[in-house]
């Protein structure tokens, strides 16, 4: 439904499933397993994604590269302004580099030289999540949505985005 939406029937009542918001909690949770397990699988990209930022965002992104390789991000300084990105984690390769490099960078701003990142492991995967996510206007085809439906089931954290907004809205028959 305005390849937003995906309109499901259940027992005994009509569920509306946010694919964005949905997606974005089961990529979250595998980008946390994945940590806590050794290290998310990366995929190494063909051609670097170059990517030019302010001059503070690459600042901040090239002094935390060691610490974002281990959520499987993989960069280097390119020139003056531009990060290199050479690897990603295998969730997120489709994800767009340039405005999850931006908001990673606002992100790491925010949290000071200080802060070691492995204590804001959370707060990183929630920005990759997001960007590596099925996006809203994106027709999904029936075996994908079934596939999402199925990990939804599986997930027992599947209720919220990582953002706080629901991912499903069930509608009982009999308040219908």
């Amino acid at each position: 439904l305005h390849e937003t939406y995906i309109i499901a029937q259940g027992q005994d009542s009509i569920l509306i499933i946010d694919q964005h918001a949905a997606h974005e909690r089961l990529t979250y949770e595998k980008l946390l397993s994945a940590l806590a397990a050794n290290g998310p699988a990366t995929h190494l990209l063909l051609l670097p994604e170059l990517v030019t930022l302010s001059a503070a965002d690459t600042r901040v992104l090239a002094r935390r590269a060691a610490d974002l390789k281990t959520f499987g991000l993989v960069i280097d300084l390119f020139g003056q302004n531009t990060i290199a990105v050479r690897e990603v984690p295998a969730l997120l390769v489709k994800a767009d580099i340039k405005r999850l490099m931006t908001d990673l960078a606002e992100t790491l701003r925010a949290f000071g030289d200080t802060v070691l990142l492995k204590d804001k492991i959370k707060d990183v995967c929630a920005r990759m999540a997001c960007h590596g996510s099925i996006r809203a206007g994106r027709t999904l085809t029936v075996p994908e949505m079934n596939a999402l439906l199925r990990q939804i089931e599986a997930c027992g954290t599947s209720g919220q985005c990582i953002h706080g907004r629901p991912t499903y809205i069930e509608l009982n028959l009999n308040d219908i």
